[in-house]
């Protein structure tokens, strides 16, 4: 059973509750009262040219706990403050509550509010939306409508469960048969704007813990890989784009070790690729020497 709640005087909460040896456990996790800015979160400043984007698909990705949901609330809040927008979130559960500022922002729960994330997007554009929030998705439904959706000019934000821009994509093609595919690539490389990959690291200092983030834009090049299913050539894009404001995760966590948030062990224990990372801390010390 997973759900959220908030206590008057303290704050709201997330537990999930379960079943263990014949009694109930529980986990709970508290929410902050107040959004964080990018910088708080060490988002790169990349993310202040997306939040001018008026429709395409904006993907925050990451495993359970990597903060996709903070970063979300994040940006939602920095839309409210500055947009006059009709936004519209669907959550499972809703953690942030987000007040009318700017924006009208109305904050949909399967469960409570609606049935699934699927049949909430199948009626959603009849509100009136100019932002569609989508808190994970989970299927095959909900991917396409997202993708229909941002394909109608909204713009739609989303989660997924994975690692990195190119499982990411991967991700949401192999979800549909074979013999979609090639429609959904297409489909994919109009409307995809942004991926941001996530991960939470153990802070040097021993206490808190810091973002690391890669960050595809999804460039001319970044579309045509998609298209012509080399999506595995993706991560040399991300590389090379630096001017566009792209990072590699490798490439966040030495900029993360070089000014001393992390540990040389944390950065290479939570690279996917530890001996390219070596490299690439080993680069940065020599010049830096």
């Amino acid at each position: 059973l997973d759900f959220a709640f908030g206590i008057k005087g303290l704050g709201r909460l997330r537990m999930n509750a379960y079943r263990q040896r014949g009694v109930v456990g529980s986990a709970i996790r508290s929410i902050p009262s107040k959004y964080k800015t990018f910088e708080e979160l060490n988002l790169p400043p990349v993310v202040y040219d997306l939040m001018k984007l008026t429709k395409g698909l904006l993907l925050i990705t990451g495993p359970t706990g990597s903060g996709k949901s903070t970063t979300l609330a994040s940006m939602i809040d920095y839309l409210n403050e500055n947009r006059n927008y009709h936004i519209i979130t669907i959550e499972d559960p809703i953690e942030y509550v987000h007040t009318h500022k700017k924006s009208i922002v109305n904050q949909r729960e399967v469960g409570s509010d609606t049935e699934t994330f699927g049949s909430a997007l199948r009626h959603v554009l009849r509100q009136d939306p100019n932002v569609i929030l989508v808190g994970e998705m989970r299927d095959l439904e909900t991917i396409s409508a997202a993708l229909n959706i941002a394909e109608t000019g909204h713009l739609v934000f989303a989660t997924l469960h994975t690692s990195d821009a190119a499982q990411t994509i991967n991700r949401i093609i192999d979800v549909f048969p074979p013999h979609q595919q090639e429609q959904i690539r297409v489909q994919l490389s109009f409307v995809l704007q942004a991926v941001f990959a996530q991960q939470l690291l153990g802070a040097a200092s021993g206490t808190g813990r810091v973002l690391a983030c890669e960050v595809m834009l999804a460039t001319s090049a970044v579309k045509n890989l998609i298209r012509e299913q080399k999506v595995e050539q993706i991560n040399t894009v991300i590389q090379t784009g630096g001017k566009y404001g792209m990072v590699t995760m490798n490439q966040a966590l030495v900029e993360l070790y070089k000014k001393q948030k992390i540990t040389y062990q944390e950065a290479v224990t939570r690279s996917a690729d530890p001996e390219d990372l070596k490299k690439l801390l080993q680069k940065t010390l020599s010049v830096s020497s």
